[in-house]
């Protein structure tokens, strides 16, 4: 077994370019690796893991209560607002397809949240349902368990089992067909997507992944080409965002065979599922006690403990009596958004992050940390977002500063270990498997400690989560 610090990352970085998961010599500046690469993976203590694995259950109830309160709302079951937000900037085609009856109770196949490692804890700063990431965690975990720490998750098969296990929970049999549909804009992981499908495939599974102009649609089901034959699918899943649904090639067809019943679909088509400012209906004192009464006492609990203070930026006015519950600007409640304009920098620990159906929601792409910007950016970016609603709402966030921690990695350019500050994301994914989250890994994402954005940059280490050595 090597131990050699230099030669196990050595040994990963070789693996992972064979396998097309790595580049040596390219990112977004043209120089330098894919991401460093670090010798070890992240540990967890026993009571973190404990905490992971609980927390899928708890997520899971969010999306089943989110999606029922938003089914209500429209009936006028509960305040339309709520339905209302949701569906703010979507089409209405869209809308009324995610509410047709055979829909629902469907909820997404994969949950992951993105939580941030803070010195009193966690926080969930987003929840994404249509991830990307689990083909790369799988390859991770696999290159990391020889010899180098407990995998969380590596049990019961990893990630690759737990997803097909999920197709077959949602199939409704075994040896179901799976085809992982990948768009071009969602291109940059179609080489993961091909990994997983690929690694299953060896195992004799009928897991594929295409490009959407190679679903072949016929009025009996959905199919694809493999060595000649068609191969009917059972199972889509759907790696591209429904804000892009006009750029993808036989959209409509693949949504037809769903609504039809001769595809199952996961994620669902349901926009709502996949909006940020979900966690500002969260946070709506009007709703907590429905919050609470539905989710029950020890997830509402829980998801308060996570869930930062989070608000829609909605610019319609204010009643002179009204206030902007929960923000608070020197000592009193802020009663319009323009009062945050002339923050200082130290007051700017707040993020606006666009909401769900856009492009700049694609990863870190729309996101703006106020203390991390100019004021003249600050200004902009608030007045911008608010300009945009109801089009494109967008959401104002707490800011939780993760915690420093020491960790290293091999430098290519000077050919040495070396060691950074960092801090960490982690993102656990859940897949649902005959009603219940099953975890089935966790990337840690570790960024120098003065980033502010933290995601796969290529100076940040990329790592699964083990068990803390005893």
């Amino acid at each position: 077994m090597i131990t050699e610090p230099k030669n196990i990352c050595l040994e990963i970085e070789a693996s992972l370019v064979r396998s097309g998961l790595y580049s040596e010599d390219s990112n977004d500046n043209g120089t330098g690796p894919t991401w460093r690469i670090s010798p070890e993976p992240y540990h967890l203590t026993a009571e973190e893991i404990r905490f992971f694995h609980d927390l899928g259950g708890h997520l899971l109830k969010f999306y089943t209560v989110l999606n029922q309160f938003y089914l209500d709302s429209a009936k006028g079951k509960l305040p339309p607002w709520f339905a209302e937000y949701l569906d703010a900037g979507k089409p209405q085609e869209l809308v009324n397809y995610s509410r047709m009856k055979r829909f629902r109770g469907d909820l997404p196949g994969i949950i992951r949240p993105d939580l941030m490692v803070t010195e009193k804890g966690f926080s969930v700063t987003e929840l994404d349902s249509v991830p990307g990431g689990f083909g790369l965690t799988a390859r991770l975990m696999t290159l990391y368990s020889e010899g180098r720490g407990s995998i969380v998750g590596a049990g019961k098969e990893g990630i690759p089992g737990a997803f097909y296990q999920m197709a077959e929970s949602l199939a409704g049999h075994k040896g179901c067909s799976v085809v992982i549909v990948v768009s071009d804009e969602a291109g940059d992981y179609r080489r993961e997507m091909a990994d997983l499908a690929g690694h299953l495939k060896d195992r004799g599974l009928p897991v594929f992944t295409v490009h959407p102009k190679e679903v072949i649609f016929r009025e009996e089901g959905l199919f694809i080409k493999d060595a000649g034959r068609d191969v009917r699918i059972d199972v889509l899943y759907r790696f591209f965002e429904l804000f892009d649904l006009k750029n993808i090639p036989k959209a409509e067809l693949m949504m037809y065979s769903n609504k039809k019943g001769r595809v199952k679909t996961t994620p669902p088509y349901k926009p709502h599922l996949e909006e940020k400012l979900a966690f500002a209906l969260f946070r709506h004192p009007a709703l907590i006690p429905r919050w609470k009464k539905e989710l029950g006492d020890e997830t509402f609990a829980v998801l308060s403990h996570l869930i930062p203070d989070t608000w829609i930026l909605d610019s319609r006015k204010i009643p002179p009596h009204g206030v902007i519950p929960g923000l608070h600007l020197r000592g009193k409640q802020v009663q319009d958004w323009k009062e945050l304009i002339p923050l200082t920098q130290k007051e700017r620990e707040l993020v606006i992050k666009p909401s769900g159906f856009s492009p700049e929601s694609w990863g870190s792409r729309g996101v703006v940390v106020g203390h991390d910007v100019s004021g003249e950016v600050w200004s902009q970016t608030l007045e911008e977002s608010l300009e945009r609603f109801p089009k494109q709402p967008s959401i104002l966030q707490a800011f939780h500063k993760g915690r420093r921690v020491r960790t290293r990695y091999w430098s290519t350019s000077t050919e040495s270990m070396k060691e950074m500050d960092a801090r960490v994301r982690l993102t656990p994914y859940y897949f649902i498997v005959n009603g219940a989250a099953r975890l089935a890994g966790i990337l840690a994402t570790l960024c120098p400690h003065d980033k502010k954005k933290i995601h796969g940059m290529s100076d940040a280490i990329l790592v699964p989560c083990a068990s803390e050595k005893k």
